[in-house]
């Protein structure tokens, strides 16, 4: 018997540190909506970081809405990792 195809889920944050005090939910949704939200994140440059359990948290965020604080410690290392990617990609640009 095959398993069910689980549906895919994308939540979009954004944060300005100058405008909130924590990243807020830009884009939420499953199927084709995720796929949206995924392609257009790729289309834009923006690192994706795949983490099922952390999108099931924050799916349950109303969109524009802030991340609770119990995910402060969780997002701040999925932001510590995307800016080193970040990081690294324009140090390889700039040695072009």
């Amino acid at each position: 018997m095959e398993k069910p195809k689980k549906s895919l889920k994308a939540v979009a944050l954004s944060y300005d540190e100058k405008k909130a005090a924590a990243p807020q939910v830009l884009a939420s949704g499953s199927g084709l909506v995720a796929e949206t939200i995924i392609e257009r994140a790729k289309e834009a440059g923006i690192h994706i970081q795949e983490n099922p359990d952390l999108v099931e948290l924050l799916a349950k965020v109303p969109i524009g809405e802030q991340i609770p604080p119990e995910l402060y410690q969780t997002i701040a290392e999925v932001l510590a990792f995307v800016y080193s990617v970040n990081d690294r990609f324009k140090q390889k640009l700039e040695q072009k």
